[in-house]
């Protein structure tokens, strides 16, 4: 029988991942040191890097609350080609000439507000009852979904060489890579800096912050 996770330490972990490892991988790890039910708000790709929210206990019980938080990133866009996966580790599957600043200037307007989106193969929705990325690990091709994405804040902080940086604050369920795909490009980095009230300039994964003083945060959050 297995040994059941510890309730405590109840609070929120703050942890800024590295590129590469999973997130899971990230949850373990926190869960392995401090023994206890360790959850998270919200995963990020191997690729990417920044901020995890981390609930530990009976914190674990609030996950709803805490992933519809928005969440702010930092992204590098190529916008010579699309992958099969919108990010570095999947193949080219078209290239392109990148556009000039007008008609990205066009484009990216055309993506602020609620704008539906499809989302990326290498996802965790579930088509016909299994998670896509597992679909796409196989090589099975499936028809992906569109979503409506809310894309709150979007600013171009640099365009060079047909890589535009971009600084983005989006809803919930919005997937970053689905925006460079609907540019036309792929993600070549991605970090988020930001989850709701928390930033990845507080991450600590030695540190416990009491659920309190989280959910005090929380309530100063519109519609959180």
């Amino acid at each position: 029988m297995p040994i059941p996770k510890a309730l405590e330490p109840t609070g929120v972990i703050l942890a800024d991942k590295p590129a590469g490892p999973s997130s899971f991988a990230i949850v373990a790890r926190v869960r392995s040191r401090t023994g206890a039910k360790t959850g998270h708000a919200g995963t990020l790709d191997p690729f990417a890097t920044g901020l995890l929210v981390l609930l530990s206990g009976r914190a674990t019980s609030l996950q709803d609350r805490f992933m519809k938080l928005d969440k702010r990133y930092l992204t590098e866009i190529d916008l010579s080609g699309r992958t099969t996966t919108g990010d570095p580790e999947g193949e080219v599957v078209e290239s392109r000439e990148p556009p000039d600043d007008d008609a990205l200037a066009r484009a990216l307007d055309g993506l602020r507000g609620e704008v539906e989106l499809t989302i990326p193969a290498a996802s965790a929705v579930k088509i016909d009852g299994e998670r896509a990325y597992r679909l796409h690990r196989k090589g099975v091709a499936v028809e992906m979904p569109a979503r409506v994405m809310r894309i709150h804040e979007l600013e171009l902080v640099s365009y060079v060489d047909g890589v535009a940086a971009l600084d983005l604050q989006v809803g919930s369920g919005t997937y970053v890579r689905s925006i460079a795909d609907a540019l036309g490009g792929h993600c070549i980095s991605l970090r988020r800096t930001e989850v709701g009230p928390f930033t990845v300039e507080e991450a600590d994964e030695e540190r416990v912050l009491a659920l309190e003083e989280a959910l005090s945060r929380l309530a100063a959050v519109p519609d959180a």
